[in-house]
């Protein structure tokens, strides 16, 4: 108990203290004009308060990441409590809020286009198909989990459930933003703040022993902490999708000073609710050994319906649905919207016209539609690996902005050298990479971290260098 409440204290702490350094080192300025107020165009461009963005952001990064994730990371034990406070701390906000920031300071642009100009031309051509890719296994995923749910639920064929939510995506797509999505957005997003709340106080009060923070290793399986620990809580932790998002929301912001609370903020948020699930899964089921007996009877979804209706009641029940159901669907019809944006921003396509956003949008979801054929764990698979490696990209970019501007870049260097050791070592020991031993790919994954970080820091210096000579000539 005493591990689980001093997580949360730190990470609330972490966002009035680090997040304040972490605006401080970007240097922000109300006197800059915001896309929103300087672009406006009444489709993606449009002001609105902060706490209608917080709670769009929140939602449009959270999904079932923060629930499932941590269900799942909760195998591994106390330990999964510490990857979430420091990698959400350290590594996820700062993620999210330079992925938001440099966007507003970017006119709107989506990720990739940020990451090319500060990693060059090459990557950002990869950054695009990259992110498009990633984008439409997200909406994927978040079409085949709720339909395959709902089909469960109420008897009809998930084939029909699919093509309703996918209509639906359609129209979170195309529609102006503040028409649809900012106004059922914000009513999702403070229902799961309230399910994750209550899931908290109801195995506090309720009496469950929350295990203490310990390194041990408790996966059932004996699964390795490096690096499936780090791959599997993503979105509680770091998640490369929400620099996906980041954009739609940068091109709301009325004002740079609202960013942290926006960006960092929501990360932190996500993160006490990954906190709370990884906790309960714990508490709830007596252990590892219980939590890995009910999730291999019916998977996360499982798990969360027992544990709201045991803890909530009926009204348990109804969040229970909202949470496995409403938050993927409202995570998937972002990552179309974002998908029509990068390749929008990257045909430089005018997307005030409706027209015009109709004719990225059917193409996109014609793929989508011929990739719920495939078998979704083929697909979770892939989208899980692919999330980390787009986060570990845009810390990179977050770093060389950084390091231009001759400020402190280690604060997103750290992190993008770890990605990297965790994505490099993951693809390399999966069943859906090489398969290669654990020793080899940890040692591989750790020298490829090391080389990255010795190349950044040498051109770093290259171009501190060159930049001294020319003020001295």
């Amino acid at each position: 108990m005493i591990s689980f409440l001093t997580s949360i204290a730190i990470l609330i702490v972490g966002y009035f203290l680090y997040g304040k350094f972490v605006e401080k080192v970007f240097g922000i300025s109300d006197s800059n004009k915001t896309p929103a107020v300087a672009m406006e165009d009444g489709v993606d461009y449009i002001p609105m308060s902060w706490p209608r963005i917080f709670l769009i952001q929140f939602l449009n990064i959270a999904g079932l990441g923060p629930i499932f994730g941590a269900i799942a990371g909760a195998l591994w034990g106390p330990a999964a409590f510490l990857w979430i406070v420091l990698g959400c701390i350290f590594a996820g906000a700062v993620h999210d809020y330079f992925s938001g920031m440099l966007s507003i300071r970017h006119k709107g642009m989506s990720v990739s286009e940020i990451v090319g100009i500060y990693l060059g031309d090459k990557v950002k051509a990869v950054m695009r198909v990259f992110s498009v890719v990633l984008l439409v296994l997200v909406g994927v995923v978040f079409v085949m989990g709720p339909a395959g749910l709902l089909s469960n639920l109420t008897g009809l064929n998930s084939k029909i459930w699919i093509g309703i939510i996918i209509a639906y995506y359609l129209l979170a797509t195309v529609l102006p933003v503040d028409k649809l999505i900012g106004k059922i957005y914000p009513l999702f997003g403070a229902s799961l703040l309230i399910m994750a709340v209550g899931i908290g106080a109801g195995i506090i009060i309720k009496g469950y022993t929350i295990p203490e923070l310990t390194l041990a290793n408790l996966h059932p399986k004996g699964t390795s902490i490096f690096p499936f620990l780090f791959i599997t809580i993503a979105c509680g932790a770091i998640s490369g999708f929400h620099a996906t998002q980041s954009p739609l929301m940068a091109r709301c912001v009325r004002k740079e000073s609202e960013g942290r609370r926006i960006f960092y903020g929501s990360m932190i948020a996500e993160g006490i609710i990954a906190m709370i699930w990884a906790a309960a899964s714990m508490a709830f089921f007596g252990g590892t050994e219980g939590l890995a007996a009910t999730l291999g009877n019916g998977g996360p979804a499982v798990v969360v319906n027992e544990i709201s209706t045991t803890i909530l009641g009926t009204v348990g029940g109804v969040l229970a649905l909202l949470g496995v159901v409403a938050c993927p669907i409202t995570s998937g019809d972002t990552a179309f919207r974002s998908a029509r944006l990068v390749i929008a921003d990257a045909l430089n396509f005018n997307q005030s016209k409706t027209l015009n956003r109709f004719y990225i949008a059917i193409p996109l979801f014609a793929v989508g539609i011929a990739l719920t054929m495939i078998d979704f764990g083929i697909v979770w698979r892939y989208f899980s690996w692919s999330n980390q490696t787009l986060a570990m990209i845009v810390l990179w970019a977050s770093a060389a902005y950084l390091a231009q501007k001759g400020k402190l870049h280690w604060i997103c260097t750290v992190p993008a050298t770890f990605m990297t050791g965790v994505t490099t070592a993951y693809i390399l020991q999966a069943k859906e990479g090489f398969k290669l031993a654990a020793g080899l790919s940890n040692s591989v994954g750790v020298v490829i971290a090391v080389s990255l970080l010795g190349l950044f820091l040498i051109k770093v210096k290259k171009d501190t260098n060159a930049e001294a000579e020319k003020i001295a000539a």
